[in-house]
């Protein structure tokens, strides 16, 4: 069963039509462009040439059978594969050297099974998807901006054998993603990691009896809440929140000595602070905390 990228969509929207209707448990293969929808394919394509109505396209929406307003979807990304170059650009204002960048510059990266050559330097493949998210209740969010709903969370957890739980705000929950990196540093500063086509396998389950207000990842060994929002205050808070709920519903901790678990053991990382909101996440070793769907 699979999306190809002929299906794509640039907001997330609960008016949008499926691309595909799958049962509960099914798995399914998304074909992605990348954030530029395929147009840099040189080093001669700038950023001046982009057409930014069509950045970070999602494949997708994929309705599933059987998930309801308040139910929780369970994504289980089983494997990415990505194409055989991809890019990376900067341009005057563009990123968090914005100021000091003068001119434009496209890096086309040849990548391997293991590595991405950039400018000669072997940087170790880290491939992740950019883009995932469920349809929010509320007005469309267009695909480049993260929120509640998931969207352009740009975290390097979101990687093959990542588990990733998201609220169902919309009947079928439409799910749609795409805009993959084969490598990408936490933060993000320049706006781009490199940027690149490919395909995501996932596993699609709808769990009942259980609530989630934000993103939340299971990794092999960390749980992990997200947060995003206009600024890294409330996007943190909002992260550190999360997890101190988790904590208290399902140990017998206090909220007092929760807030000092994550104190102790919790570590706060910055995903990306390039997007209209920026995202935040909050980790926390598994062996110190049973699954929040236990509780």
């Amino acid at each position: 069963m699979k999306i190809s990228s002929e299906h794509v969509i640039f907001t997330m929207d609960r008016h949008n039509a499926p691309a595909l209707t799958t049962d509960n448990g099914e798995t399914v293969i998304f074909e992605t462009l990348d954030c530029f929808s395929n147009t840099v394919l040189t080093e001669d394509d700038l950023v001046s040439s982009i057409d930014f109505s069509q950045v970070n396209p999602a494949t997708g929406p994929l309705f599933i059978q059987g998930a309801e307003v308040g139910d929780v979807l369970k994504v289980t990304i089983e494997k990415i594969s990505l194409a055989d170059k991809g890019a990376i650009v900067t341009a005057p204002g563009l990123g968090r050297l914005a100021h000091r960048i003068e001119a434009e510059e496209t890096i086309i990266c040849p990548v391997s099974d293991t590595h991405v050559d950039y400018k000669g330097i072997q940087i170790p493949l880290r491939k992740m998807i950019g883009v995932i998210g469920t349809a929010p209740a509320g007005e469309g969010i267009n695909t480049g901006t993260p929120h509640d709903h998931g969207g352009n969370l740009d975290t390097t957890r979101m990687t093959e054998g990542s588990i990733l739980y998201l609220p169902v705000n919309v009947e079928g929950a439409l799910l749609a993603l795409g805009d993959l990196h084969a490598t990408m540093g936490d933060g993000e500063i320049m706006g781009a990691g490199l940027e690149i086509a490919g395909e995501v396998t996932v596993k699609v389950e709808v769990l009942k009896d259980f609530t989630l207000p934000l993103p939340l990842i299971e990794t092999d060994d960390l749980w992990i809440t997200l947060g995003s929002r206009e600024t890294l205050e409330a996007a943190s808070q909002l992260a550190i929140d999360h997890m101190t709920d988790l904590i208290t519903q399902i140990t017998h901790l206090t909220l007092n000595q929760a807030g000092m678990l994550l104190s102790l053991a919790g570590d706060l990382h910055t995903s990306q602070i390039v997007n209209p909101n920026v995202t935040v996440r909050m980790e926390l070793a598994k062996i110190l905390l049973n699954s929040p769907l236990d509780a």
